[in-house]
């Protein structure tokens, strides 16, 4: 792990808990009166899911998906999979999709594919980061922390190779040549 490979912050930790705060407040109120399932997708949003769950003061549940590219697959096809599906029931129930970062959205569409077809109440998607510049499918963004930045970036869930998810705040990466 290059010790120099963090480079500028771009979002502070406290601006983060700012716009997390804040979008939690309008989930909850979007959501009054509504039981809500909250479904991660593993690992990037953990951090945002967990600090996000926490200005909800409805009753929810949570649930986890993990996606899977397969490196020898995915090259060629695009293909990715379902590593951990979901352990709840979501069929006519209130779903929060919550993303660490949107960009084409070509994995977000498959999720939102597979999660339509338990034929939920509704389904909205929350994501801490989005790209819509890197976008190749129309997919409606509820609600959205920041805009992505033009650089690659890790920190508050968003990793590189596994490693800066633990950062507690966005930070540019500079990659090793």
């Amino acid at each position: 792990m290059n010790a120099n490979a963090v480079g500028k912050i771009i979002f502070t930790a406290e601006e983060i808990q700012r716009k997390v705060a804040e979008t939690g407040r309008i989930i909850d109120t979007d959501y009054q009166g509504k039981e809500l399932v909250v479904i991660s997708v593993l690992k990037g949003s953990f951090y945002f899911l967990a600090d996000l769950t926490r200005h909800l003061t409805i009753p929810l549940s949570l649930d986890f998906l993990s996606i899977r590219a397969f490196p020898d697959e995915t090259n060629k096809t695009g293909i990715v999979r379902f590593a951990k599906d979901l352990d709840l029931s979501i069929t006519g129930k209130h779903v929060l999709l919550v993303e660490d970062v949107v960009g084409t959205g070509l994995t977000l569409a498959y999720i939102c594919q597979h999660l339509e077809a338990a034929k939920p109440a509704s389904l909205k998607i929350c994501t801490l980061l989005d790209n819509p510049s890197e976008r190749l499918l129309t997919i409606n963004i509820d609600y959205c922390c920041f805009l992505m930045p033009d650089q690659f970036v890790v920190g508050y869930g968003l990793d590189y190779q596994e490693k800066y998810r633990n950062l507690p705040y966005i930070a540019a990466y500079k990659r090793e040549k």
